[in-house]
């Protein structure tokens, strides 16, 4: 029997990681596509901060111009849970591609916390940043 936590994650994860390939290839639709525009929703990224969907889309369409020929991603969850209608994870996103014009290779950690919504796994925040030993921010 599949338990709630590996339910969610079995769910979520490979409709994300396909997300995020995408914006690492410069198209924003399927992250956006992920996200709630019910309120609250927050995003504490590596170079900016948002509140609110007016806010976090524009936020998500800058980034995915500065990315381009992803070659490699993937999401390392270290930890995860659920609890009622809410879930988080925690990892790390491994990524390869072209940013601003240059090739890189480079790892962020990141949390995500998601609501049902009508049966819907949705992202209401999303803190990203540098692990300690890397110094330039993608996003």
């Amino acid at each position: 029997m599949v338990n709630e936590l590996d339910a969610f994650l079995a769910e979520v994860i490979p409709v994300q990681e396909a997300a995020e390939r995408a914006i690492h290839d410069g198209t924003v639709e399927p992250r956006l596509a992920l996200w709630s525009r019910q309120e609250p929703i927050t995003l504490f990224g590596a170079d900016m901060t948002a509140v609110g969907f007016d806010d976090v889309e524009p936020s998500f369409r800058k980034v995915a111009s500065w990315f381009s020929d992803c070659t490699d991603y993937t999401f390392e969850v270290v930890a995860a849970g659920v609890s009622g209608d809410l879930a988080y994870t925690v990892g790390y996103e491994h990524s390869t591609g072209t940013v601003v014009g240059a090739p890189r290779t480079y790892t962020l950690r990141v949390t995500h916390i998601y609501r049902r919504e009508n049966g819907q796994w949705r992202i209401v925040h999303r803190h990203g940043d540098l692990p300690p030993a890397q110094e330039q921010s993608p996003e």
